[in-house]
Formats: structure tokens, C-alpha cells, sequence
């Protein structure tokens, strides 16, 4: 089958390494005119020239990531099939629709308020009570577009924060750690579910995930799979979801979702029987969704910025490394690298030693 991907980026890249090893072609195009991806058919097309050349070269499309005009993905939508639906990057793109998704579908979200100015986040971070949490309804990502707000008095300072005309702001909410689930849903319906992963942020971006996440109740991964097999059917999705969580006393809050492969399931490269890059190729071609069970305890370590030594990674007999031919800058996510244990405390120890040899990454304190 011959696959477009929208966006020329790492997800890219890894889509498309994993789905030619099932005999796919790909093309993929990037309205930006920012590809790094390296791999497949490339159209850097920030002009929009190239567009029927590369719908003439596609069975189906699919998307890498979120941030992409939508009016463009629902006029390929009327020549070739799009997966997942435009209705779910929709919906991800803008927090007062993911919000009301959640609520409608009785997943369980923070109280929260749409704001629209200084003065109604003010009026709202009163109503709400305690710690809010105020965020840019469209464009956050990584940290960005958010500011906490401990008092409604410094509701003028934060809004020009925000940099935007509307906001959510909701409760801050009590956590223990923070999960995500990634699954899977294929054309028929298939489902299939990865086990949830602990994420460990640092300055608003992801810099560690261990998976599975330990201690997890069967009560826990239930509700997991609930609230995402929920998403999943209402949408008729299909391809890959990821779903960030918070675990609390009182269960699980959904934060928002990703309709794409997602960071905090790069672990399942290496981690898992099939990752979650094949999976998403197989959904989106129409094959059966392949086993999602981990192999053994596995961790994933971002490199943000630069990719640190690579040979004294390699060094290390337990690293897989995952480059992503992109050059190095501030706060930029150039590679990711999975290491594998027989034990949650040997993988500790590994990811420790493994950390200590990237430059300006936090120290990995997690314990089992």
C-alpha cells in the first residue's frame, strides 16, 4: 500500500521504518516546509504545490502530529481516506473541544472554565478555588502556553503568559505521578491496549517513561482502558491514541489526549512484541493489530538538545539508541534512547548510569 504521512518528523521517520519492513510505501509531506524525516518520499511544501502530486502518490493518509492546518486535512479527507478522522485532530487541537469530549463521555477530567481575558480567568481561578492551572487553548505543547496561578490576583500577570484569546483553566489537580495509556483500533474495530507507562517530566517536556508502570492495580488498568476505548469508539478511530493521566486517591483524571504515535510509547520499540509504530501502520492499512504485551521493564530517556557521547552510550550493553537526524538545539527533542532490564531495580541502576552520561538531563531519582 502506498501510506502518506502529514508532517516530515521523527514520528514520521519511525512510521516509516517500521511500516516498510511490511512491504509499504511512503510519502511524506510537510506543509511547513520543515522535514527532517530523512526516510520515504519527501515534499517540503510550504507553498502548497505539491499537494495533488502527493495525493496521486497515496492510498490512505495519516498524520504524525496535531499541529496541522485543518482545513487541509479535510480537504485530503475528501479524495483519500484519512486515519485517524479529522474530527479527533479537531478536537486535540483545541483544549475547550478535548475538555468537552472528555465531560460529554463522563471521562473524568478537572473542573475547569473557558476564559477569554485576565478578568475571567481572575473570576474563574476564584470560582475554582486553590491552585489553577491556566492553559492556551490552542498551540500548547511541552510546557508551552501554561502558567499556575496559587491566588485570582495574579490572574493579569499570567494571561499574557498564555499568549492567546482563549483558556482553560482548571484545578490543579493532586497527583501522585503521571500515567499514559497508547492503543491501538483497527479498521474493524480491533482494539488492542499497551500497558500504561509512568512519565517523568522535567521543565514541561517529557524526559523519562518506564513501562509497564509498576504497581498498577487491575482496577487501574481497567479504567484506563475504559476511558480510552470510550475515545476510540465515539471517534471511529482508528490508528494510534495516547491518553496522559494523572493517578490520584480517587483513580485516574484525564490531562489530554495525542491522536498519533506518542512520546511516552517510544519505549515500545524495544520494550514491547510490536511497536507502536507498526501497530499504527497496521491499522491504518487495514491489517490485525499485532501483540502489545512488554517484554521486559524498559525505560525511555529523551535527548533533548544534543545527543550526548554516542559511542560511550553504545558502550553500555543494555542502551538502544534511536537518532533522529535532527541537529541539535535548545529544549529540541533529537533522540530518544530505550534500555531494557530483567528487574524494575536493575532498571534503575541502568537508567541512572545511563543519564549521568547526557548532558544538562536531570538525574533519574525514580524509584520502583
Amino acid at each position: 500500500m502506498r501510506i502518506g504521512i502529514l508532517g516530515a518528523g521523527q514520528l514520521g521517520r519511525m512510521l516509516t521504518l517500521d511500516g516498510m519492513r511490511l512491504g509499504h510505501e511512503f510519502s511524506l509531506y510537510d506543509p511547513a516546509g520543515k522535514a527532517s524525516a530523512g526516510v520515504g518520499t519527501i515534499y517540503n511544501d510550504p507553498d502548497g504545490q505539491h499537494l495533488a502530486t502527493f495525493l496521486n502518490e497515496t492510498d490512505v493518509v495519516t498524520y504524525e502530529f496535531e499541529h496541522l492546518p485543518l482545513d487541509l486535512v479535510n480537504r485530503i479527507a475528501t479524495e483519500k481516506p484519512v486515519h485517524p478522522v479529522p474530527r479527533a485532530l479537531q478536537c486535540c487541537q483545541n483544549r475547550t473541544l478535548e475538555k468537552a469530549l472528555f465531560r460529554d463521555l463522563g471521562i473524568n477530567t478537572a473542573p475547569f472554565e473557558v476564559v477569554e481575558s485576565a478578568e475571567a480567568l481572575q473570576a474563574a481561578t476564584q470560582r475554582l478555588g486553590g491552585r489553577v492551572v491556566a492553559k492556551s487553548a490552542t498551540d500548547g505543547y511541552d510546557g508551552k502556553g501554561q502558567a499556575v496561578l496559587d491566588t485570582p490576583e495574579q490572574a493579569p500577570q499570567a494571561w499574557p503568559r498564555l499568549g492567546c484569546d482563549t483558556a482553560i483553566a482548571e484545578s490543579f489537580v493532586p497527583f501522585r505521578r503521571e500515567l499514559s495509556i497508547v492503543a491501538a483500533r483497527g479498521q474493524d474495530g480491533e482494539m488492542a491496549f499497551y500497558p500504561l507507562a509512568e512519565n517523568i517530566h522535567h521543565q514541561g517536556i517529557l524526559r523519562f517513561s518506564i513501562a509497564p508502570a509498576p504497581h498498577v492495580t487491575p482496577e487501574l488498568e481497567d479504567q484506563a482502558q475504559r476511558m480510552i476505548r470510550t475515545l476510540m469508539n465515539e471517534l471511529g478511530y482508528v490508528g494510534v491514541l495516547a491518553l496522559e493521566m494523572f493517578e490520584t486517591e480517587e483513580g485516574l483524571v484525564a490531562n489530554e489526549m495525542a491522536p498519533r504515535v506518542h512520546n511516552s510509547g517510544h519505549w515500545s520499540q524495544n520494550g514491547a512484541v510490536t511497536s507502536q509504530f507498526e501497530n499504527h501502520i497496521r491499522a491504518v492499512s487495514g491489517l490485525p493489530l499485532g501483540e502489545t504485551a512488554a517484554l521486559q521493564p524498559t525505560c525511555m530517556i529523551n535527548l533533548i538538545g544534543e545527543t550526548g557521547p554516542v559511542a560511550e552510550i553504545l558502550r553500555l550493553p543494555y542502551t538502544h539508541l534511536h537518532l533522529y537526524g535532527k541537529a541539535g538545539r535548545s529544549g529540541r527533542k533529537v533522540g530518544h534512547i530505550n534500555i531494557l532490564a530483567d528487574s524494575l531495580e536493575e532498571l534503575r541502576w541502568r537508567a541512572m548510569n545511563t543519564a549521568s552520561l547526557l548532558p544538562e538531563c536531570p538525574e533519574f531519582d525514580w524509584r520502583p
